[in-house]
């Protein structure tokens, strides 16, 4: 019985002690929030950047239709927010006047505005808006939306790219008629004579194939042209399709010319021409040299039969001398560049502009004969 009544007596002191501790938790917890309100008022210190919405969809609009668009931003902070720069991220979007000052808890805008005229399908900008927000010194805006044209080319743009020893040069582009009318379209014209186009058709008013191909030789180099035809569209009356042509030459030189410091040189100059071959058969090169005493060449094969280095070094004190022409020669097995050349040029002297000086004022002196009338001597530029 006394075991009975000593557990009895021991429950009833534990339950009342944990009674206790339980009513001491919510003091606790209600002291442990209070450092949350100061933290936020820690966060708003200084001038805060919130845009309302960085992203703007613009939607599906019809090529060359102009997006005109202002972000609205709010000054969150306590001090006056100040954006120092808008970029947008091409030359088709521009920035507008934005609000370059913000009190806190104003609001500002940036207006930005895109020209859709040369796009084609789902499209993608940036705007960087940089400010005095030291959490945010820099945030990147968005636009975005697909751009629908009435007439599509695939390629949107037409680029040929042309190997040195190829004897012609193609491209084909699709035509595609977007619009529920039937479209029709001329016989093609190219602006480029070393260059003729056809028209063959794949479906009937809706889809066109334009065929580009080279009739003649063509020559390193960059070339262009426009491939214009007559359509049905009241809305694209002439389709112009643009063309651009690159044709690399037989060999690169790079640089294609040496510039050596002011004459004379205070210390060696070791020069590196690179010589690439572009060409699908091999090519060596040989008997490299430089037309005056004292210059050091030698050729180094890096890739054997296309790519190679030719080192030069210019002694201490080397100086072209006047009136002379100097070049880097050398052999090379290409039949289209037998012998290759790379000039050499030297800054001199007298090439290089030498700063203005004033001489010191001299005192007043007198006219002889004149005594108590002096002239006055100004400063003489040099």
């Amino acid at each position: 019985m006394q075991n009975v009544t000593r557990n009895l007596f021991s429950a009833v002191l534990i339950a009342t002690a944990t009674t206790a501790l339980s009513s001491e938790k919510p003091a606790e917890l209600t002291t442990a929030a209070v450092p949350a309100s100061a933290s936020t008022a820690e966060t708003n210190r200084g001038p805060r950047i919130q845009f309302e919405a960085p992203v703007y969809d613009f939607g599906r609009i019809k090529a060359g239709e102009l997006v005109k668009y202002s972000f609205v931003f709010t000054n969150n902070g306590d001090q006056p927010l100040e954006l120092s720069n808008v970029q947008p991220s091409c030359g088709c979007t521009t920035a507008g006047d934005w609000s370059h000052k913000v009190m806190p808890g104003e609001t500002g805008k940036v207006p930005i505005q895109f020209n859709s005229a040369n796009f084609n399908g789902s499209v993608f900008k940036t705007v960087s808006v940089s400010s005095n927000d030291k959490q945010k010194p820099v945030i990147v805006l968005q636009l975005k939306g697909t751009i629908w044209k009435a007439i599509e080319l695939i390629p949107p743009y037409t680029v040929l790219n042309v190997l040195p020893d190829a004897t012609n040069a193609s491209a084909s582009i699709r035509i595609i008629n977007n619009t529920d009318d039937p479209l029709t379209l001329s016989a093609p014209e190219c602006s480029n004579n070393s260059f003729a186009a056809t028209l063959s058709t794949i479906k009937p008013g809706k889809e066109f194939q334009l065929t580009l191909a080279s009739v003649s030789s063509l020559a390193a180099g960059n070339a262009q042209g426009k491939i214009s035809m007559k359509t049905s569209s009241t809305n694209t009356p002439t389709l112009d399709v643009p063309f651009w042509v690159n044709v690399q030459p037989a060999l690169s030189i790079m640089p294609s010319q040496i510039m050596l410091p002011r004459a004379p040189l205070t210390a060696k100059a070791p020069t590196t021409v690179t010589i690439q071959n572009n060409t699908a058969n091999a090519v060596s090169l040989s008997d490299p040299a430089v037309n005056v005493p004292g210059v050091d060449v030698e050729i180094k094969e890096v890739q054997p039969g296309k790519i190679y280095h030719a080192l030069l070094t210019f002694p201490e004190g080397f100086e072209i001398p006047a009136g002379q022409s100097i070049a880097l020669t050398m052999k090379s097995t290409s039949s289209q560049v037998p012998q290759i050349k790379v000039p050499i040029h030297q800054a001199t002297a007298a090439s290089v502009p030498v700063p203005q000086t004033l001489k010191p004022q001299q005192p007043p002196t007198a006219t002889p004969g004149a005594p108590g009338h002096p002239v006055a001597t100004g400063p003489a530029i040099h």
